[in-house]
């Protein structure tokens, strides 16, 4: 994991176009709607709030407002810095269950958004399947605060629910990508696991307060589901994009100006255990990566 850290010289050449892309979005939100960019390739975003961007500036202005989806996140940073033609349709909250079911009323299926001239299609989805990270960041807290640094009281109470819930949730994830496919069958798709959120080592109480053990859990948790967000994106055509090793060290427990993820107390974006400007503009980085690598022009 060392050998994706992004530290010294190596972080600023890729923070610094990432930066510029972040202008760059601000002034096309500004002017052009989420579809903008005729030119480029028909690419379609779906996903939950890790998609969306919530509490990162500035609002997307054709998302519905309940979605909290940000016109700086990697969505429309990759379409910008790859001259696509975006339709982002994440939206915060959002379960595999809202491809088919519209979430909200100004919010239809995500599926809408696809058809037979899409080209490309990220997915970032499946956190929120049976409350999974709801449960969990308000289980933990309340298992978690007032024990000290003993044990892991979480693990105790919510593991058992947890190995239910991610096996559960297979079989859905499968049928979405299939779905994907039959809906947009000329498309490439790149299914977008999750970052970092909580470190193997440490306490970080004042941030994020649970013991050291179930914060080593919750990381053990998350390498669980990205493993089989991939497995499932090998088995149904799709790419992975893994977002989980790069973002190492730059969980809600480190520091403003070092995480990526805003921790429970202390948020600067005003929504907790999500990604501030600087996760969004990594996780583009790794998308329009394997879109170059997968040939997305």
């Amino acid at each position: 994991m060392g050998s994706v850290r992004h530290d010294g010289a190596g972080a600023r050449r890729r923070v610094k176009p990432a930066v510029l892309l972040v202008v760059a979005a601000a002034v096309l939100a500004a002017v052009l709607p989420s579809t903008a960019g005729a030119a480029g390739a028909s690419y379609v975003s779906m996903g939950d709030s890790y998609t969306a961007g919530p509490g990162i500036a500035p609002p997307s202005p054709t998302a519905p407002a309940d979605c909290a989806q940000s016109a700086a996140n990697y969505p429309h940073l990759v379409a910008a810095a790859l001259n696509l033609s975006l339709t982002d349709v994440s939206c915060s909250g959002a379960k595999t269950e809202d491809f088919t079911v519209a979430q909200y009323g100004d919010q239809p299926p995500q599926f809408n958004a696809l058809s037979a001239s899409t080209e490309v299609v990220t997915i970032g989805m499946g956190g929120n399947d049976h409350n999974l990270f709801g449960t969990l960041l308000k289980g933990c807290t309340e298992a978690d605060i007032f024990v000290g640094n003993v044990g892991t009281p979480c693990k105790k109470y919510f593991n058992k629910f947890v190995k239910q819930t991610q096996e559960e949730d297979l079989a859905p994830a499968e049928a979405a990508l299939q779905a994907v496919h039959t809906l947009a069958p000329k498309a490439k798709v790149f299914v977008v696991g999750y970052p970092e959120i909580t470190p193997t080592e440490g306490y970080c109480p004042s941030a994020f307060p649970w013991t050291s053990g179930d914060l080593k859990w919750f990381h053990s948790v998350e390498t669980h589901g990205n493993a089989e967000l991939k497995k499932g994106a090998k088995a149904n055509g799709a790419i992975f994009v893994d977002t989980f090793k790069p973002s190492a060290g730059h969980n809600a427990c480190e520091a403003v100006g070092v995480r990526w993820i805003e921790p429970i107390f202390g948020s600067l974006t005003g929504v907790p255990v999500h990604p501030n400007a600087v996760g969004e503009e990594q996780d583009a980085f790794d998308v329009e990566q394997a879109m170059l690598t997968h040939g997305v022009r």
